[in-house]
């Protein structure tokens, strides 16, 4: 079986990374310098504990890979990429299987409009990508967990495989038959991304208070929501006796930990962000359902509008963004 890891970034390449360094067969898919510095260097993948260079053949584009019926794919694109990079997989061929190493619950229904097999991932990752062919993979003792199931429900060998093979890389991982109720118990704690993206960090003990009051907003409203639509989501007690202490970000080569997936975003003037993705999801059900979502619907306002405008992390205070979610 051969892993066709789209999107190597810092979550696509560390978990293809540990997968290539444990033996599998992997493929990385990524574009521009990112791509040519692996092909040219390798990839540097930087853990706790040791330096991985990983010689991983590399594509820079989906259509420069040459699949064939033993290939899964991860696709560990940021959510707003989804739809293009599953254009291109569908060109190739549509009886691969997907693999969403994604947060949010919106690329799992993408990809099932267009392939018959897919599963959803839980992505607990610590990782960065530093520039062009470096990353830091900050999780320790194991890289990351990344639990896995069919979407909507279910377990079947090619999910017991995957999770077999993560947990021999270097990952916690399991499969299990309920993935998408694991996804929204980690959206719900995604909802806050996008606030760190905006404030940055080095806050005071002031602001930091505000912060865990705004994302408790956050939280109330997308329960509400998820309520309202018959969703299920699995407690704080039944997440934490998960997770118990396998995965804690841990300093790599004396660097501390640079901020989450929406923070990067901002850092590196991609042009976008998924908070449409995270708080959009919450605010759409809101409309759905006729539940008020007034924070969820700012926060995804002020994180789209920052990223369209190049807006570095730490843009804007504590202060100015509870004014506008109070409206």
């Amino acid at each position: 079986m051969r892993y066709v890891v789209v999107g190597a970034g810092a979550v696509g390449g560390t978990v293809g990374g540990r997968l290539y360094d444990a033996g599998h067969d992997v493929v990385l898919v990524a574009r521009g310098a990112h791509a040519e510095a692996m092909r040219r260097d390798g990839l540097r993948l930087a853990l706790p504990d040791r330096v991985l260079t990983v010689r991983a053949p590399v594509a820079t584009s989906v259509g420069e890979v040459t699949f064939t019926p033993d290939d899964v794919v991860l696709l560990a694109t940021k959510t707003q990429d989804t739809a293009a990079a599953l254009d291109e997989l569908t060109a190739a061929r549509r009886d691969l299987p997907i693999a969403c190493i994604q947060n949010g619950v919106a690329n799992e229904r993408m990809a099932s409009e267009r392939f018959g097999d897919v599963y959803g991932v839980v992505v607990m990752l610590p990782a960065v990508l530093l520039q062009p062919g470096r990353i830091d993979a900050q999780g320790h003792p194991f890289s990351g967990l990344l639990d896995l199931g069919r979407a909507p429900s279910g377990i079947d060998d090619l999910a017991k495989q995957i999770a077999a093979d993560l947990t021999d890389s270097g990952f916690v991982s399991q499969a299990v038959p309920d993935v998408m109720r694991w996804k929204y118990a980690k959206l719900l704690r995604n909802l806050g991304n996008a606030i760190e993206a905006l404030c940055g960090h080095g806050l005071s003990d002031a602001d930091l208070a505000l912060v865990a009051e705004l994302d408790q907003r956050l939280r109330d409203e997308a329960e509400a929501c998820l309520a309202a639509a018959g969703i299920e989501w699995t407690s704080d007690e039944e997440w934490f006796a998960r997770r118990k202490e396998q995965v804690q970000w841990t300093p790599v080569e004396g660097r501390d930990r640079a901020g989450g997936s929406s923070w990067q975003s901002l850092a590196r003037g991609s042009g976008s962000i998924e908070a449409d993705y995270l708080n959009g999801e919450i605010t759409e059900l809101g409309r759905r359902h006729l539940v008020p979502t007034p924070a969820n619907a700012a926060v995804q306002r002020l994180a789209t509008a920052a990223a369209s405008a190049g807006a570095p992390p730490g843009s804007m205070t504590v202060s100015e963004l509870r004014r506008h979610v109070d409206g």
